[in-house]
């Protein structure tokens, strides 16, 4: 899915090195985790200047990312943080870079041992993955909520959340590991997203618009990430979440009289449009929208499909608008 962002402001300089928040990033921690780093072990920035923040150098960032790979691999932290201050880190630093743009980040890792694969990722992606392979929600949290108020919801969604889904739901699929890394990764996800949403208490709606997954689909975090992205144009949504009978949708339209309903599906053919036509005959009738590839084809006359975020996001504030 593609989208042209505003350049953005970035703390991140080779010249100088990365700033705390951008080695927080980095290693998938939060910036208070360094902090304590730093104020404990004596693994902080080396570099300062008068009148500016101290900024990690590729000697320090090699440091930190070698202790952080002890410490994923089972290594006591202070244990972690002696052997990364012994290590002579010369070699390592001669081969790390300083990413300026997340958004021109092309380094791939390998995906075996404690790695997330993530080809083509972004600094703030693998650091996602770092904290989400060590159980970390909170830093997870972090590193979602700093990219949403950089970047907005579909430049997150696109190039940090889904990427990082991807290579942890792939992980699962191939040796049977990261069911709770992926519970962490998606738990940080939806209150990041369901956050966003919710914070829109009187929107430009009248109507709501109702947002919910088929009634054989496990998945919400596309719906959350819909509901963030109508909430950046002052949209309010209802999300009813995951597994929804076409009764209760029934039901639900009946009582609240939605100006539009969206309908996610996972699973190639695992849903059938015509199941949704009996919204059709509410007063005012609900513009019916479906996404996600679990869809038959052809759709029926009445039901409308959308194929990114940036589509769906685009289509319902021209109705509600």
């Amino acid at each position: 899915m593609s989208l042209h962002s505003p350049s953005v402001a970035t703390d991140e300089h080779p010249e100088l090195g990365l700033t705390v928040a951008a080695m927080a990033r980095r290693l998938g921690v939060a910036p208070a985790t360094l902090r304590t780093w730093d104020r404990r072990y004596g693994l902080g920035p080396s570099t300062h200047q008068i009148g500016a923040h101290r900024r990690y150098t590729p000697s320090d960032v090699a440091r930190l990312e070698h202790m952080r790979r002890l410490v994923m691999g089972g290594v006591p932290l202070a244990d972690a943080a002696k052997a990364a201050l012994s290590t002579d880190v010369a070699e390592l630093a001669s081969v790390t870079t300083l990413d300026v743009d997340d958004a021109g980040a092309t380094e791939s890792r390998a995906g075996g041992g404690h790695v997330v694969s993530i080809p083509g990722g972004t600094p703030a992606a693998r650091g996602l993955a770092r904290a989400a392979m060590a159980l970390d929600g909170p830093a997870c949290q972090d590193i979602i909520d700093d990219t949403l108020d950089r970047r907005g919801v579909v430049w997150t969604w696109d190039h940090l959340l889904v990427p990082v889904l991807a290579g942890v739901g792939q992980r699962w699929a191939q040796n049977g590991t990261a069911i709770d890394v992926e519970h962490v990764l998606s738990d940080s996800v939806s209150t990041c997203l369901g956050s966003r949403a919710r914070a829109v208490r009187d929107g430009v709606n009248i109507a709501p618009v109702l947002l919910c997954s088929t009634k054989d689909d496990l998945h919400s975090l596309p719906l959350w990430a819909l509901a963030a992205g109508l909430a950046e144009h002052n949209v309010s949504t209802r999300v009813l979440g995951e597994r929804v009978p076409p009764e209760v949708l029934a039901h639900s339209v009946h009582r609240i009289g939605p100006a539009v309903v969206f309908v996610w599906a996972q699973i190639p053919g695992q849903a059938d449009a015509h199941d949704l036509l009996p919204l059709r005959s509410y007063r005012p009738a609900p513009l019916i929208l479906v996404g996600g590839p679990g869809w038959s084809d052809p759709l029926p006359d009445g039901v409308g499909r959308v194929t990114d975020l940036t589509s769906a996001i685009r289509r319902i504030t021209q109705v509600v608008s």
